[in-house]
């Protein structure tokens, strides 16, 4: 019976830790899935929110890549069109796209 509290035990604690490893935190600017990578600035700002108001897919570019990761649930970024955020969510690599949790606002450089 200890055996078995223990394999439980065990199995529990990597089901937790697997879960959390997939959540990322990371600093990055939203723009449209269409410009991505080319608009991933202050200055892309008033295309990215034009192209996303015009129906173009909500996109998130983390610093220092040239990912362009679709947003799952754009609704999580109404109001960042075209900003530098820092972002908490799912990110799935295999199919390119995030599941926003939270989102901060970052300050101007």
């Amino acid at each position: 019976m200890k055996k078995l509290l223990v394999v439980l035990l065990l199995l529990t604690l990597v089901l937790v830790v697997v879960a959390v490893a997939k959540e990322a935190a990371v600093n990055g600017w939203v723009v449209d899935a269409k410009c991505g990578v080319k608009m991933a600035s202050a200055e892309g700002a008033a295309c990215a929110k034009k192209c996303i108001g015009a129906g173009e897919k909500v996109a998130f570019v983390p610093d220092g890549t040239k990912d362009v990761l679709v947003v799952e649930n754009p609704e999580s970024l109404k109001g960042h069109e075209g900003h530098h955020v820092a972002v908490t969510g799912h990110v799935d690599n295999d199919k390119k796209t995030v599941h926003v949790e939270t989102v901060n606002m970052l300050e101007k450089q």
